[in-house]
């Protein structure tokens, strides 16, 4: 599988049962679907975003604008979709969108043990600006904030 067989898009309602799907194979703590129903109503405060190929859903972001942010809350993949570059073109679609929305920074937290994550993060620029302790209700685990400026 690579990278050109498939495209990003804005997220919605009927692309739920996906979503929730991913999230559940993805997440020890997922979101429940009405919280990610929540995140697919349209808004202009949202930004979802999914990755397809034909009529499958293979990943999702979520975040949110705020202020001159971009805050991302989720990001995804269908494990069949790990390591084909579903996660970096959500993630280049969502830098994109906040750099057209004049967005000075993008934010968003991540477990410290998560290497794949920092790693993509990290290869985007992001750099680590703090922690919040106890920021995982299932394992009490402490989020490392990573943040990337958007403009000079």
């Amino acid at each position: 599988m690579t990278v050109a067989e498939f495209q990003i898009r804005s997220g919605g309602p009927a692309d739920l049962a996906a979503i929730a799907a991913i999230e559940r194979a993805s997440f020890g703590d997922p979101w429940s679907p009405a919280a990610l129903l929540q995140e697919l109503t349209p808004s202009p405060l949202r930004l979802p975003l999914v990755a397809f190929r034909g009529a499958e859903v293979v990943g999702y972001l979520m975040a949110w604008r705020s202020a001159d942010q971009l805050h991302i809350l989720n990001l995804a993949v269908s494990p069949a979709w790990r390591r084909c570059g579903v996660g970096a073109r959500l993630l280049q679609a969502a830098l994109a969108e906040a750099a057209s929305c004049e967005l000075a920074e993008v934010t968003l937290e991540v477990r410290p043990g998560n290497a794949a994550a920092l790693a993509l993060y990290g290869s985007f620029g992001f750099r680590s600006v703090g922690v919040r302790q106890g920021y995982y209700a299932d394992t009490g685990e402490d989020a490392l904030i990573l943040t990337r400026a958007l403009q000079d």
